[in-house]
């Protein structure tokens, strides 16, 4: 008789490593013209999806457990189910393209490589939520996947996978592609409906949600373009084939962006438990001579886990455990010679500028964090700047319209509570410890008078080493 699994047991792991499956197509000469992209299973999902009812084709994607691969990981079937279906307004699926989160490049091949692909997908989402129109929002950067979407889109209108008749069924999709301006806050799908409406681009509050009031007050799915992009998989291959990989709550194949200090940063697709450790294998490993000492597991909106934690299968169950999220996909690789204050200081000026303006804890939290970054890498860091960092981030976490101003806080918090020694030696010798920097004297760093009439001491200047260091030492 077989043993009775333990309940305290790890739940069980499907196959793990670098597979090919989302990408397999990249590789073909030319599979982005359609008459390529239909001789290597190209609109069979569509065809499948065809002889299907909606709520079939969104059962399908429930149990296979995929889940959004732009950063919430909220079941994608789930989501679909919740669009509103009797309220006499149009139906409207979004595909959100704009991948601007630092470190995340995984759609981009899709888009550009096989970009047929997520034109399929959005066709057969959009039958699945019974959608008649479809937008590809673009991240405005991306010029070349713009044009190769573009030319995907005229392709399937002209072969009558899109328009009035889809394949002959009778039924309607239209599909437009939507060139963004740049902002990396339209990211975040309220503040993306509000710039494909014309309007500037600032999340909204919720609720209501878009799947009843969304896209011009009306029900709408808003999905990354990988998800999206599954879907006429599953219907092609089936749930089986999909959970093949990875566990129960986290399955099927994942494309993932590995960058930073490995010897090959590029996009990979990996089965989803595949331990972080081997992804970075995968990537050639580390640069010569550094060892690891940080890694960020989901874009720098994430918070960063040290190298203790990289035995951490890359699931969303196990990495949220392990005290961070898995993101967008892009999993950033640092090691021993790099400066964390450094490093985090970058992206809170990046979040600085991004900031939309809308709530206040993210428009003014945002400059004070970013300055007191400089001041520390200034070499004017004073001993209550750690604190002050904590007490800001705290008051901006959870009290903002959207998770820019949480993920900004993300690696702040995380760097103080893995490697607080490290800000600690640059508030003792008035510079960066690994001398990757040298104490900036450009910046100007501005005084602050609070409300209630305190005024902190101007930041002196560290005094000028008496003898000069040791040759070899930082």
């Amino acid at each position: 008789m077989a043993d009775t699994p333990d309940a305290n047991e790890a739940p069980a792991v499907g196959i793990t490593g670098q597979v090919s499956a989302m990408s397999f197509r990249y590789d073909i000469p030319d599979v982005h013209d359609i008459d390529v992209y239909e001789q290597h299973a190209g609109y069979d999902g569509l065809r499948k999806a065809l002889t299907m009812e909606p709520s079939e084709i969104v059962d399908v994607v429930k149990a296979s457990g995929l889940r959004g691969r732009g950063g919430a990981g909220f079941p994608t079937g789930l989501k679909w189910s919740f669009v509103a279906q009797d309220s006499g307004k149009p139906i409207y699926i979004v595909c959100n393209a704009d991948e601007g989160e630092p470190g995340t490049f995984k759609d981009r091949p899709l888009m550009e490589y096989d970009p047929h692909q997520l034109v399929e997908g959005m066709i057969v989402g959009g039958l699945a939520i019974n959608a008649v129109q479809g937008y590809i929002y673009l991240r405005g950067e991306y010029a070349f996947s713009g044009r190769r979407l573009a030319k995907a889109i005229r392709e399937a209108y002209a072969k009558g996978y899109l328009g009035a008749d889809v394949m002959g069924s009778g039924k309607r999709f239209d599909l437009v592609l939507h060139r963004a301006a740049g902002a990396y806050i339209c990211g975040e799908e309220t503040a993306l409906l509000d710039s494909l409406e014309g309007r500037r681009g600032q999340p909204r509050l919720r609720p209501p949600f878009p799947a009843a009031h969304g896209l011009y007050g009306c029900p709408t799915t808003v999905n990354n373009v990988e998800s999206i992009a599954a879907v006429p998989f599953l219907l092609n291959h089936g749930v089986d084939w999909w959970r093949q990989w990875g566990t129960e709550k986290s399955s099927g194949p994942k494309l993932v962006c590995i960058s930073g200090e490995v010897n090959a940063p590029g996009n990979y697709e990996v089965a989803m438990g595949t331990p972080i450790s081997e992804m970075i294998e995968l990537a050639g490993g580390m640069l010569e001579g550094r060892e690891l000492k940080f890694w960020c597991p989901g874009g720098s909106s994430t918070p960063m886990l040290p190298a203790s934690a990289a035995g951490t299968p890359y699931t969303f169950e196990a990495i949220q455990e392990a005290g961070s999220l898995l993101g967008t996909g892009a999993l950033m690789i640092y090691s021993d010679q790099t400066c964390v204050v450094d490093a985090v200081g970058r992206f809170t000026e990046f979040y600085e500028h991004e900031s939309c303006g809308k709530c206040t804890p993210c428009r003014e939290g945002s400059y004070w964090l970013s300055q007191i970054y400089q001041r520390i890498e200034a070499g004017m860091g004073r001993d209550e700047d750690l604190e002050l960092l904590e007490d800001l981030c705290d008051n901006i976490f959870g009290r903002v319209f959207c998770a820019l101003g949480d993920g900004m806080t993300s690696p702040i918090v995380s760097s103080l509570k893995f490697f607080r020694d490290e800000y600690e030696q640059h508030l003792r010798q008035g510079r960066c410890p690994l001398g990757t920097t040298e104490p900036r004297r450009d910046i100007e760093v501005t005084e602050f008078t609070s409300g209630g009439g305190y005024t902190p001491d101007h930041p002196r200047l560290p005094a000028t080493p008496a003898t000069p260091a040791v040759a070899g030492q930082a």
